[in-house]
């Protein structure tokens, strides 16, 4: 109980992955895992330093957005498919099949309130989507998945999205949190903080 408690007054700054995610973990031997205020350089020079950003919201000042003409959309069991094509769509380095998503549904934190998608009233095209989970035994909202599809880039969407998940999380989470690497082209980071995540906490991913 002490180390949950801990993790709720400072998560970004306690752990690098979600509290649920780091139950279950098992770090390889050639990884390390180091917050920003330990990494000494010259310590890892022999591996090869991925950063990431870890952000936090506290679900109280949440700001309202709104597009006339795009929708958001709660997803049905059917929809893997749609996640999956705007996920391969938004990457040049990754991708992910129906199976993997699917195994998302079945953890501890699956929500299916928590899977949207966003419509182009106009078009019927979809302009993006968002999968964020639920801890309940932290009351943490967590959001994983926020793509945009190339065309819709530059218009808002993101924030709806973002802000629409942060909306349905208040009503069950007490804090979200969400991560990214500090280097991504995409500076997701600057999208976080716009809907008001804060925080300056950086975990070092080493590998050798």
């Amino acid at each position: 109980m002490e180390i949950i408690e801990a993790y709720k007054e400072n998560p970004c700054g306690i752990l690098s992955i979600p509290y649920w995610k780091n139950k279950n973990i098992c770090i390889p031997e050639n990884m390390r895992i180091v917050h920003d205020a330990d990494y000494i350089e010259k310590d890892y020079r022999d591996y090869h330093d991925e950063p990431y950003f870890r952000l936090y919201h506290d679900l109280v000042d949440i700001r309202t957005i709104t597009l006339d003409d795009i929708s958001i959309v709660t997803a049905k069991q059917n929809d893997i498919s749609i996640f999956v094509d705007v996920i391969n769509q938004s990457y040049a380095d990754m991708s992910v099949t129906s199976e993997q998503l699917k195994g998302y549904t079945r953890t501890e934190v699956f929500c299916p309130e928590l899977w949207i998608y966003a419509v182009d009233n106009a078009t019927s095209c979809i302009a993006g989507c968002g999968i964020a989970d639920f801890d309940k035994e932290v009351h943490e909202g967590i959001l994983e998945w926020i793509q945009v599809m190339p065309a819709y880039r530059g218009k808002g969407i993101g924030q709806l999205i973002v802000n629409e998940l942060l909306k349905r999380m208040a009503g069950m989470a007490d804090f979200a949190t969400v991560s990214g690497k500090v280097n991504n082209p995409t500076s997701p980071e600057m999208l976080y903080r716009k809907c008001g995540f804060v925080g300056k906490d950086v975990w070092h991913i080493l590998t050798k």
